[in-house]
């Protein structure tokens, strides 16, 4: 996702330059600096939808081999970060809430803007940008079992990070993020809390990958171990292979703000939402370098405001996007480009059934079959 505070919207609507936007940071000291924590930032506070929530189902399914579809509109639950109440929230296609993690801590746990599930199903990988950590979450203990980063507090040193973005747990068990403002991507391991690869440097904010990233908003790892790197500034996605070696690099044209990449059921293409105002959705084919797939809508309800992720999903193909702005989670159909399941609404912020405060990751549970749930 992104650099998404009032400030840098507000900066972008007086048309001040990319590059001024994404100016690299001044130095900063070992120990880092605090941050000011604004009203914006802690959003609702702690809350809760108050749902009496059904017994958690044992882990049956993988990525590979999931559980049984619901199929259409919506074939299998969805795990939402819920940016502004300061939670997660696993939502099924029959709209019941299934499982809900509210912040047991604004100090520590605040703004939770990505969420993947772990190989296993059994942990979640989350990221808080404007907290400046990122955490490991226990699904079934509701309990966070890793930290790194220091709240409120941004920086480059040791255990230090600005603006960390995606967040994913690999199948070697590290931990993969993209540290925007720092400009790289890090794989850190969660038994020593310590990196072992960095790819980017601080300060240098250009697209020369592996070296260089301009300002890196997603990592998204692939089925063969390669990563997809999704870097703002000129709309640049690279693959490249857990060593590093760049196995391509491409420019998406006609984005403004390509948001958290992400590939097809199949791999062979590339989804990527354009954080912007109305937004884009486009899917990418990086052989033949043109875009096969297109939601723009100008106006109206069907417009996008901001979507940070957009997926597609398995067993039917229609796409499910978040509308981080206009306050929902959605299933657009591929074929109608119709609109038809979507969870919140539009404009409307809560935490009670049926709503969503800033809605910002996202992810597919093919883990658990949630249908008998009680």
């Amino acid at each position: 996702m992104h650099l998404r505070t009032l400030q840098s919207l507000l900066l972008v609507v007086c048309a001040v330059s990319a590059q001024a936007l994404f100016a690299a940071p001044k130095p900063e000291a070992a120990a880092g600096v605090a941050v000011t924590v604004t009203p914006e930032m802690t959003g609702a506070g702690i809350v809760s939808s108050g749902e009496k929530l059904p017994a958690l189902p044992a882990v049956t399914g993988n990525r590979k081999n999931p559980v049984a579809s619901w199929g259409k509109p919506l074939p299998y639950p969805i795990l939402i970060a819920d940016r502004r109440n300061n939670r997660l929230i696993e939502v099924g296609p029959n709209k019941k809430i299934l499982w809900e993690f509210p912040s047991p801590s604004l100090k520590l746990y605040r703004g939770n803007e990505d969420v993947n599930f772990s190989l296993d199903g059994k942990q979640l990988a989350v990221s808080e940008e404007d907290n400046f950590d990122v955490h490991i979450v226990d699904i079934e203990t509701k309990a966070i079992v890793w930290t790194y980063g220091v709240p409120d507090t941004r920086g480059k040193g040791a255990g230090l990070l600005n603006y960390p973005d995606d967040a994913h747990l690999l199948a070697d068990g590290q931990f993969l993020t993209a540290d925007i403002r720092n400009c790289r991507v890090l794989i850190i391991d969660p038994k020593t809390s310590k990196i072992t690869t960095q790819w980017g440097t601080p300060g240098k904010c250009t697209h020369k990958p592996p070296s260089e990233l301009a300002h890196p908003n997603g990592a998204t790892p692939l089925d063969n171990g390669d990563i997809l790197v999704t870097e703002i500034r000129d709309a640049q996605l690279t693959r490249m292979t857990r060593e590093g070696r760049v196995v391509w690099t491409h420019k998406v044209p006609g984005l403004h703000y390509p948001s958290d990449a992400f590939p097809t059921v199949d791999g062979k293409q590339i989804v990527v939402a354009d954080f912007w105002k109305p937004g884009k959705v486009v899917i990418f084919d990086p052989q033949t370098k043109k875009i096969t797939w297109e939601y723009f809508v100008k106006e109206g309800d069907k417009m996008l405001d901001h979507s940070s992720i957009a997926r597609e999903l398995p067993d039917t193909g229609d796409i499910l996007v978040v509308d981080d702005l206009n306050d929902r989670v959605m299933v657009i159909d591929r074929v109608t480009k119709e609109i038809i399941w979507q969870y919140g609404k539009k404009g409307v912020k809560g935490h009670k059934l049926g709503l969503l405060n800033y809605p910002d990751g996202v992810d597919i549970d093919v883990f658990r079959d949630w249908r008998n749930a009680k």
